[in-house]
C-alpha cells in the first residue's frame, strides 16, 4: 500500500515489513511532537481512518499504544487528548519532586490548606495520638509541568514539629522533616484503585467518580518514630506504578542453604 503526502505532511508507509498500526503510531507521535500541545484534542478516529487509509481497528490499536505509553489520554465522552506527561514510579522511597524530576517533568505545588485539626482515626493511630489530640494537617495540589497530578494530605505530630506550618510548604516535605531532625527512613504503603470524590476531582481537573490511584502511607524516622500519615490521590492517566519481579529460587538452586521453595503454580 502506498500513502501519498497530505495536509499533515504524512510520509509514505515505510518498509513493507512495518506493521500498519506501528506506522500509524509513528505518524501520530510525529503529529503530537510537531503540531499539538499538552491538552490539545486529537482528531476523531473516522478522520484518522480516512487520512491514513487504514481500518478503524488499526487506528484504535495505534492510539491505545500511545495511551499506554502516556503520550495520549482518553476522556470518556470527550475524546482523546495529548497527555501532560506520564510519571512511572518504581515504588521506592522518594519525594514527589524527586519522582517528577526523574521523569523529566518540572514539579510544583499549590497549598490548599495548612492548619491544625483532629486527624482521622487511621492517622491518629499511626501518630500515637489520643482521640481528642490535634495534628498538623497539610493539603496540597501537586503539579507536573503545570498540570494537576495528585492531591496530597498529610498529618504530622505537633509535639515533634511545633513550627512546621511556618515553613515553606511548597517544596519537599521530606526535606523539611530531614532539616528538622526527623528524616523519613521507612514507610509502609498501600495502593488501591478508587473513584475520585467530587472535591478532589475538581482539583485534579477530572470528572467526579473518575478512576484514581489512592496511596495510604505511614512514615517513620530512622529510630522508628511515626512522623507522618498521608493520603495521596493520583490521576490514573498521569501516574503509573512500575515493579521489578523475579521468579523464586527453585529447589535445585537452593542447594543446602535452607531457602524455602515457593511454588506459585499451586
Amino acid at each position: 500500500m502506498n500513502f501519498s503526502s497530505n495536509w499533515w505532511g504524512v510520509e509514505s508507509m515505510g518498509t513493507q515489513n512495518e506493521l500498519k498500526h506501528v506506522w500509524v503510531r509513528r505518524q501520530l507521535q510525529e503529529l503530537v511532537a510537531a503540531s499539538l500541545r499538552p491538552g490539545d484534542a486529537l482528531v476523531g478516529e473516522r478522520q484518522l481512518e480516512e487520512q491514513f487509509g487504514v481500518s478503524r481497528i488499526t487506528v484504535r490499536r495505534a492510539i491505545s499504544d500511545l495511551v499506554h505509553d502516556g503520550a495520549l489520554v482518553r476522556v470518556r465522552g470527550k475524546g482523546t487528548f495529548v497527555s501532560h506527561g506520564m510519571v512511572r514510579s518504581t515504588l521506592h522511597l522518594a519525594s514527589f519532586n524527586e519522582d517528577m524530576r526523574a521523569a523529566g517533568i518540572e514539579p510544583s505545588t499549590r497549598i490548599i490548606s495548612a492548619t491544625t485539626t483532629i486527624p482521622p482515626e487511621a492517622a491518629a493511630e499511626h501518630l500515637g495520638l489520643t482521640p481528642e489530640s490535634k495534628a498538623h494537617h497539610i493539603r496540597r495540589l501537586r503539579l507536573g509541568n503545570g498540570a494537576p497530578v495528585s492531591v496530597d494530605e498529610s498529618w504530622l505530630p505537633i509535639r515533634l514539629l511545633p513550627n512546621l506550618l511556618s515553613e515553606n510548604l511548597n517544596g519537599s516535605l521530606y526535606r523539611i522533616l530531614s532539616a528538622s531532625g526527623h528524616p523519613v527512613q521507612r514507610v509502609e504503603q498501600t495502593v488501591e484503585a478508587a473513584p475520585a470524590p467530587e472535591i478532589t476531582a475538581a482539583l485534579l481537573d477530572i470528572e467526579s467518580g473518575a478512576p484514581v490511584l489512592l496511596f495510604h502511607r505511614s512514615s517513620f524516622t530512622g529510630q522508628g518514630t511515626p512522623i507522618e500519615y498521608s493520603i495521596s490521590t493520583y490521576r490514573a492517566d498521569r501516574y503509573q506504578i512500575s515493579m521489578h519481579l523475579e521468579a523464586p529460587v527453585r529447589a535445585e538452586q537452593c542447594g543446602r542453604t535452607g531457602n524455602k521453595l515457593i511454588d506459585f503454580t499451586e
